[in-house]
This record gives C-alpha cells, structure tokens and sequence, in this order.
C-alpha cells in the first residue's frame, strides 16, 4: 500500500512538471519556435482544432515563423487565429504560405515576461504540495482501516516529502533556465 501511495504520487508530481515545460515552451524568448503557435486553435469547417492540425508550422529563421495550411482555402481563418490571439504577432501572407515576424522582446517585455514563468511555477509547486497533501489524507486513512502501522505512515510521509522536495527542486531548475533564456538578448 505504501508503495502504491509512492507511485502514485511520483507520477501525478511528474505530470505536474510535464504541464509546466509545455507551459513555458508556450512563452516566448525572442526566437522562433513552432511551439509558440501550438495552442492557437482554428475554425476548420465547422469544429476547432489546434494550428498544427490545420497547417505545417516552421522556423524560417531565428525571428519568422511559416506557417503552410494543408488546405488553401484555410490562409484567411488561420492569419485570423494568429492576428486573434494573445501573442501580439501581425502574420503576413504571401499566396498560400503565412509568414509570422517575431518583434524583439523589449526589457519591460522581458520582465513581464519573467513574472508569467515565476506565476506558472508557482502553480507548479502548489500542484505538487497538493498532491502530497493528498497522499498524506491517503497515509491517515490507512492507519484508521489498520492497514499500515503508525511507523510505516511516518516513513511514508518522510517518503512523500521526499519526492515533493525533489519535485519542488525540479521546478526552480526549469524556472531558472526559462528566466536566463527570457534575459539574453
């Protein structure tokens, strides 16, 4: 029981940090990267759907993105969705491909920016903290069923904070190097 508690935990901790590099990976540095249009959804007859179902997105070079709709008639919709969304990107078409301009990120952008990747890892170590929490009410409960020793919770918490502490480490390490990344120019 205490390793299933164990596990459990480990997996939701590293499911936790799967959703904040997707969350960074989504704020941008100032170089292109197709990522940064992931999110975006398209109205493709009828239904939304992410950009990448709809188009081919690539890196020209350090500051453009292409974007290649797999269908033609889609060109309008998708600069659309990229003028529409919340990156500020101004998309230009020229036939059938999209050419999306990356302006240089200004300091006051830069530190803004900062603060958004400090605001998700936050999120990140409360996902974290309430997962031990959670395994923690799980410990408790097993000493009400008699299913674990009050020694064996003890060791399970010990081993739950462990893993939280681990998972918090992890977290701070993916925030610093998103702020170092942000702070170059």
């Amino acid at each position: 029981m205490l390793n299933d508690i164990k596990k459990e935990s480990d997996s939701r901790m590293a499911k936790s940090i799967a959703v904040l590099q997707a969350e960074l990976a989504k704020i941008r540095t100032g170089r292109a990267h197709p990522s940064l249009l992931e999110h975006i959804t398209v109205d493709y007859y009828g239904s939304e759907v992410p950009l990448n179902q709809a188009a081919s997105i690539s890196a020209e070079d350090a500051r453009t993105l292409s974007v290649v709709p797999f269908d033609k008639s889609m060109v309008g919709k998708i600069e659309k969705a990229i003028m529409t969304s919340d990156l500020g990107l101004n998309p230009m078409t020229a036939g059938a491909n999209i050419r999306v301009p990356l302006p240089a990120l200004t300091e006051e952008r830069r530190a803004d920016l900062v603060k958004v990747v400090h605001h998700e890892g936050e999120n990140a170590k409360i996902a974290i903290r309430n997962i031990r929490r959670d395994a923690n009410h799980q410990l408790k409960d097993a000493i009400k069923e008699k299913a674990l020793s009050e020694d064996e919770v003890r060791r399970g918490e010990t081993l739950v904070q462990q893993l939280t502490d681990q998972y918090v480490e992890k977290v701070d390490e993916l925030v610093a190097v998103k702020e170092k990344e942000l702070m170059e120019i």
